[in-house]
């Protein structure tokens, strides 16, 4: 069990690709896989025989049927391993999986696949349903996930989801066509963007980013779940009950907009957890206010070592020119860079002078400059 071989159900998928190099560069095992798209991956029967750790990374929709598949492939070899998924609901998956002979733990990382080459600072949510032998290799591997895990029963995590995911999803995509159905009277999203509040950029970039990725995902986690139905049953009659109150437009229809939209739910909510809700969204706002300054460098640094940054912070030293702010972060190809923000009145030419100096120093390597 220290160093088990991997197999990967759907390794040509964006998590699977991921997971590959997760355990092979980072905990040194070796990885087999299959995936319809990919015509060199291992048949399916093989993989089933061989693998001794299993991760069922597939779609929603067909993830209890390819569990089933490979039960019946494995036909009681699988005793003494361990089977996982990642999937975004839980109950189903894991109820299949239990009807193997494996040790069986639900895993739901909930990210996309990243940047970067672990789950540091994300939410995963672990499942344990028949967990023994595996116990510590499971820990070891969750360590080098480096995520924030939380523990739930099958039932729980995807009630849970019904919100985190359904909810939130159908939120955005709402009104991504409330935009959508205005835009020949406003304009497009990026017309509407230039009169942004803190809170309209942020739901801006949630449906920018939920429209960007598979559409597959999105419409398996809405029919995928089977409390999503109900969830978005009820966000439909708080909408509805909303907008009445706001067709009404009386004092009366105010006080119990107030009454039920406000004092309720402030109510409701807890003061704790408004107060931290309300920080972290000033945290994110001064964040954003920082993005959008138009004059700041990004540099990526090649050498991941301590006192690399030491040293470019030195260049602008040297050269007179002081920072307002500075901000890590990763470019699409997945290299961490820092974007370092100046003030209005930053001198244009120092500010040259760095920039070529980071580039000749070898320090680090200049991205852009601008906003």
């Amino acid at each position: 069990m220290s160093q088990p071989l991997i197999g990967i159900v759907g390794s040509a998928g964006a998590y699977g690709r991921w997971l590959r190099r997760f355990f092979e560069t980072r905990m040194g095992l070796a990885v087999i896989g299959h995936d319809p798209a990919d015509p060199d991956s291992l048949p399916e029967a093989e993989l089933a025989r061989q693998a001794e750790v299993l991760i069922f990374s597939a779609p929603i929709r067909h993830t209890v049927g390819i569990i089933e598949r490979y039960a019946g492939l494995a036909d009681g070899s699988e005793a003494g391993r361990l089977w996982l998924d990642v999937t975004s609901v839980k109950a189903a998956p894991i109820t299949a999986m239990l009807h193997s002979r494996a040790e069986v733990v639900g895993l739901h990382p909930m990210t996309a696949p990243p940047k970067a080459p672990t789950l540091k600072g994300r939410v995963t949510v672990v499942c344990e349903a028949r967990l023994d032998a595996w116990r510590p290799w499971l820990e070891r591997f969750l360590h080098a996930l480096e995520g924030e895990y939380v523990h739930a029963e099958p039932e729980q995590h995807d009630r849970i989801m019904a919100l985190v995911q359904a909810m939130v999803h159908a939120t955005h995509l709402a009104q991504a066509g409330v935009l959508r159905a205005q835009k020949d009277r406003i304009g497009d999203l990026a017309d509407v963007l230039r009169f942004r509040s803190a809170s309209f950029e942020m739901d801006a970039a949630i449906l920018a980013r939920i429209l960007s990725l598979n559409p597959a995902i999105y419409e398996d986690i809405q029919f995928g779940n089977p409390h999503a139905h109900e969830t978005l049953t009820a966000l439909h009659a708080q909408i509805g009950r909303m907008a009445a109150l706001v067709g009404e437009g009386d004092d009366a229809a105010r006080a119990a907009f107030r009454a039920e939209f406000l004092s309720g739910n402030r109510e409701a909510l807890g003061t704790q957890a408004l107060a931290d809700g309300n920080y972290s969204y000033e945290r994110l706002g001064y964040l954003l206010a920082d993005l959008a300054g138009a004059h700041a460098m990004s540099v990526h640094l090649p050498e991941d070592r301590p006192g690399s940054l030491r040293a470019l912070l030195h260049v602008f030293e040297r050269h007179g020119v002081s920072l307002s702010s500075i901000h890590s972060s990763r470019t699409p190809e997945g290299e961490v860079h820092f974007r370092i923000g100046f003030d209005a009145g930053v001198d244009a030419e120092a500010l040259g002078r760095v920039a070529a100096d980071i580039d000749a120093s070898g320090i680090g390597r200049v991205l852009a400059t601008g906003r």
